[in-house]
This record gives structure tokens, C-alpha cells and sequence, in this order.
């Protein structure tokens, strides 16, 4: 092979996290030597990442030997036919990434100026000061405000006759409203300075506003209604978003407060009146994307045309991959522990068994905090559903498991995101399913080129408790369709107070929804739902533990099951 190949190599173990010595690249191409034209070594070579990450690696920088003991094995199933009989596995088992530590994805700050994001290099520390506080409200009002100057509705026309039917809807920071009158479009967050007060701000200044008659109208981004919060509780010395940019004291307040709520639309009339408000438009995915080629904000690295075109085509045949999602699976449970070895037996039947079973947290029906003593009990319940999943003998061989922690599971602290359950904790069950995939909350997979975030939290009940202005019925009443609009349109999967729902200040990109996955699973206590929502699959599986339900997920085509168990 040539020069160009051994770049093409190097650079695709590198996406995968790995550092090839010379002597390991030499053991790849012997290995992809064995293949005549360029697809097949294209597929060989995903097969041979795929199962270097099922080996347990002393080091991501890999010898001879760590490649040759996988290539070998390999080769060997080629020459008994195995491979090719199994073809289509191969392919789609290559496909799959899933960042189980969403820690390490990259993190992107939006330049103003520069108008691009840059990536933060160094190190992240868990515990930031006081600036990182300010820092995440800043980054989420860029990250909207950028994708919002990309919408012809809300730019400069060119021409004074190009206007919508709403007139003109070019954006006004705040700071130029001084001495003005007369209707003005403007994006800020919602503070509440003091009780009963409530203030509009950007990077340039913040004004009171008046929300009592307030609407959420379709007409500001032609789309469902949505839930305002008010997003986040500051101390007087907090520096609020508008000294961010000017570097300006905010005006003095005594001992009062202020409240936070991400960036929206308001008209307002003169300084205070607001007449119409909404989230920012919804930008499609391909354009976000196309206005920042070669960033990997998702956190699984950039593809070439080649490789998209490739993955593409295999998620087209990949008919037979299926996802299993299961939500509040409570092991202290005797009825949810039958009802689950049901499920996993009626599958253990099927001649095609699922690729990849998500099992999500509450993994307890009590709170496990630090006043809990049921640890130690946790510890042996999680060995007897391994008990159970090891006597599948079809899932074990060509199954996956994934398991996401819950709101209430043991962890360092309740703040997002969560970090995977502790080792402690897990033992028992992975001396029986070794290859399990403990992950962080959230969790990102890539499947082919389908991005798909997986989060489990109590979303809903909090949203409509912490909601500013009630959301229009216009349209639809379903409290999760209205959720699903919020989150996209705000690009993030938690935007609740603080107070409400902490988040760890320097982790916060870990939230983002930025470019929009193709989809996003919502695990959550509420009732069982699907929501399709402007290209974007949404869906609950439910609570396992209270209502047997669940869902069955074919990527290939998008498709969702909601399943469930006859109750009786």
C-alpha cells in the first residue's frame, strides 16, 4: 500500500482512539492485504476496530502484538466461511460507537467575532470557579444566537420591500432600545432580578419587562408550543450575562436575587410591554452542519465522503439491528425481575435476537443516597439479573448491553451529567456479562451516520412545575410533544433552573443537542410516547417497573415499537 493508505489508517484509528506504532501499522496491512479492492478492506478494517474494542487493552497506543492476536482471529473465521456467512453483523456491529463516558467529547465555545467555534484545550476540572457559572449561560445564548443569524426571518433584508407578513423581525441587541418606542424583536434570557420582577438581558444590557400578557405563539417560528422556565438562581455576586461582554456592573440590588431562563424571542412595546414570545427556530441538521464542516461536536469523530457514503449503504441493509430500550428496571422488584426474564426469554426465542439492549436506571424502587445502606444489596442484585441475562445463550453471544444510570442510582452527586455507576457496584454483573457497557447519563451512539442520544431523567414533571408561561393548546395538548419542542429549539436536554436540576458548570456541553441527533430517547417516568418532530424520532419508553412497557428501535429505518406486557 501505498503512502496515502497508511495515512488513511493511521487517521481512522486515531478516530477510534487508538495510536498505531510502525510495526502495528505493518500487521494492519498485512491484514488488509487479504482483500482485492477497496470496500472489502474498507469493511475488513471496521471489523478489526470493532473487535479491538471488545479486547482489553493495557494502552490505546497499540504493539504488533495487540493487532496481530485480532487479525489472526479474523482470518482464521474467513477461511472457515464464518465471516462471510455473518456478513451483515459484521458490517453493522462495525457501524456502532457509543461513547459511554460522555466526559470525553470535545468541547466547542462559539467566537462572536470570529463568527466559528474553537475547541477548549487543557484540562476540564470538575469544580470550576465562579466564571465557568457565567460561562455556561453564555455559551448556551451564543450557541443560539449564531443559529438564529443564519435564519432569513429574523436577518437584515436586503431590500426595504422584503419583509414577512410580521414585518421586519431583524434581531435589536437590547442596548440599542435606549430612547426608542415602537414594536423591536430581541433574544435574551429572563432574569428575575427580585420576586415579582422580571428582566429581559443579552451581552449588552437587560430591561424589566412586563409577561402578563405574555403569549407562546406559533407565529414566532411557525412550530408547537413549549414550556419557559425560568432557568437558574444566582447570588448578588454571580456576574449576570450582560457583564460577560461589556464588563459593566450590573445595577446594585441590595440582597435580592436573580433567575435565568434561556435565550427566547420577545416583541416588545417601548421597554416593557411583551407582546409574543417564542424559542428561537429550529435549524435543520444539515445546515448546522454545513456551516461548520469537519467540527465533531457529537464526539465520534469526522468521516470522509467516502466513509458517510459507505456507512450509509450499510445502514440500509443492517434490516436485522434492533435496539431494545428498557426503562426503571427496579432489581429489588420480584414482579419487574419476572416480568424482565420474560422479555428476555421471548427473545432469547427469535430467530433474530436483538443487536444492542439499553437498560436504563431507576435500577432501585428507594433512592440510593448516601444515607442508603442497600449498596452492598444493589451489589449481589445486579449479579443475579447477570444470572439471568447469562442463561440466554443467544443474547450472550450476539447481544450487547448497555446501562444507563437514573436519576436516584448511586453516584458522587445528583448533578448532570452522571458519571457511570461505581465499579463497586457493577462487579457482580459483569463476572457474568464481561462485555457490558456501563455508560454515563447521557449517553451518545452513533449508529452508521444515525446520531442518537439516550438520556433518563424525570424531565416532564419538572419542566411543567418550573413552566413560566403555559404552553398554547393550539395545536396539541400533549405535555411530551410540547417537552420535545423545548429541548430542541433550546438545543439542550436539561434547561431547568439550577435549583431545580444542578449541572456541573464545565460539563454543561455534555447537554448540548448541537447539531440536532436524529434521535433522541427520553427516558422518563411518564407515560409511554413517540413524537416525530421536524425530522427528529422522540420517544419514552416508559416505566418498566410501574407499566411493563418498553420499546423495540430498528435504526435502519427509524422505526419504533412501543411494547409492552399485558398486565395480569
Amino acid at each position: 500500500m501505498n503512502c496515502g493508505n497508511r495515512k488513511k489508517i493511521q487517521k481512522k484509528f486515531k478516530l477510534w482512539g487508538y495510536t498505531l506504532k510502525v510495526e502495528a501499522l505493518n500487521e494492519v496491512l498485512s491484514f488488509l492485504s487479504h482483500y482485492q479492492d477497496v470496500p472489502s478492506q474498507d469493511e475488513a478494517l471496521d471489523v478489526l476496530l470493532d473487535n479491538l474494542q471488545h479486547q482489553s487493552l493495557k494502552s490505546s497506543i497499540l504493539d504488533k502484538d495487540s493487532v496481530h492476536g485480532v487479525a489472526s482471529l479474523l482470518l482464521k473465521a474467513q477461511t472457515a466461511g464464518a465471516v462471510e456467512e455473518d456478513s451483515s453483523n459484521c458490517i453493522s456491529s462495525a457501524a456502532l460507537r457509543i461513547i459511554d463516558d460522555i466526559f470525553i467529547i470535545p468541547k466547542f465555545r462559539y467566537d462572536p467575532v470570529k463568527k466559528f467555534f474553537y475547541e477548549h484545550t487543557g484540562r476540564i476540572p470538575i469544580h470550576g470557579d465562579a466564571s465557568a457559572k457565567a460561562f455556561l449561560y453564555r455559551d448556551r445564548f451564543l450557541l443560539l444566537l449564531q443559529r438564529l443569524y443564519r435564519d432569513p426571518d429574523f436577518s437584515r433584508p436586503a431590500f426595504s420591500t422584503e419583509r414577512s407578513q410580521f414585518g421586519s423581525r431583524e434581531i435589536s441587541p437590547i442596548q440599542s432600545l435606549i430612547g426608542l418606542t415602537g414594536r423591536r424583536w430581541v433574544m435574551g434570557v429572563i432574569s428575575q432580578l427580585e420576586d415579582g420582577h422580571f428582566y429581559l438581558e443579552d451581552l449588552t444590557a437587560a430591561v424589566e419587562i412586563n409577561l402578563s400578557n405574555a403569549i407562546s405563539s406559533k407565529c414566532v417560528v411557525k412550530t408547537e408550543a413549549y414550556y419557559f422556565t425560568v432557568q437558574d438562581l444566582f447570588s448578588e455576586q454571580d456576574p449576570p450575562l450582560a457583564n460577560m461582554a461589556s464588563g459593566n456592573r450590573y445595577w446594585s440590588l441590595g440582597h435580592h436575587e436573580h433567575l435565568h431562563v434561556l435565550a427566547f424571542f420577545v416583541e416588545a412595546i417601548g421597554w416593557v410591554l411583551v407582546k409574543t414570545c417564542g424559542f428561537p427556530p429550529l435549524e435543520n441538521r444539515d445546515k448546522s452542519i454545513s456551516a461548520f464542516p469537519g467540527i465533531d461536536f457529537f464526539g465520534c469523530g469526522t468521516l470522509t465522503k467516502e466513509e458517510t457514503l459507505r456507512f450509509a449503504d450499510m445502514e440500509k441493509r443492517a434490516v436485522n439491528y434492533m435496539f431494545v430500550v428498557i426503562s426503571d428496571i427496579w432489581l429489588d422488584n420480584k414482579d419487574t425481575m419476572t416480568r424482565l426474564e420474560e422479555v428476555l426469554h421471548e427473545y432469547e426465542k427469535q430467530d433474530v435476537v436483538p443487536s444492542l439492549f439499553i437498560f436504563m436506571g431507576n435500577f432501585s424502587s428507594l433512592p440510593c443516597n448516601l444515607s442508603s445502606n442497600s449498596f452492598s444489596s444493589l451489589r449481589s442484585q445486579f449479579g443475579e439479573l447477570g444470572q439471568i441475562i447469562g442463561a440466554c445463550t443467544n443474547l450472550m453471544q450476539q447481544s450487547r448491553f448497555l446501562l444507563i444510570p437514573g436519576p436516584d442510582d448511586p453516584g458522587p452527586s445528583t448533578a448532570l451529567p452522571r458519571c457511570a455507576l461505581p465499579k463497586y457496584i457493577t462487579e457482580e454483573f459483569k463476572k457474568h456479562i464481561p462485555n457490558a457497557l456501563f455508560s454515563s447519563n447521557p449517553c451518545r451512539v452513533k449508529f452508521c451516520n444515525q446520531e442518537i442520544v439516550f438520556f433518563r431523567q424525570d424531565l416532564l414533571y419538572r419542566m411543567r412545575r418550573s413552566c413560566l408561561i403555559r404552553p398554547s393548546t393550539e395545536e396539541t395538548s400533549d405535555p411530551f410533544k410540547h417537552l420535545v419542542a423545548t429541548i430542541t429549539h433550546q438545543s439542550h436536554l436539561c434547561p431547568l433552573p439550577l435549583t431545580v436540576q444542578p449541572v456541573i458548570w464545565n460539563y454543561d456541553h455534555c447537554l448540548h443537542l448541537y447539531p440536532t441527533p436524529q434521535t433522541i430517547v427520553l427516558g422518563d417516568k411518564s407515560e409511554q410516547k413517540e413524537f416525530e418532530y421536524a425530522g427528529i424520532k422522540c420517544f419514552n419508553p416508559g416505566s418498566f417497573s410501574t407499566d411493563s412497557t418498553f420499546v423495540a428501535y430498528r435504526p435502519y429505518n427509524r422505526e419504533v415499537e412501543l411494547s409492552g406486557l399485558q398486565k395480569g
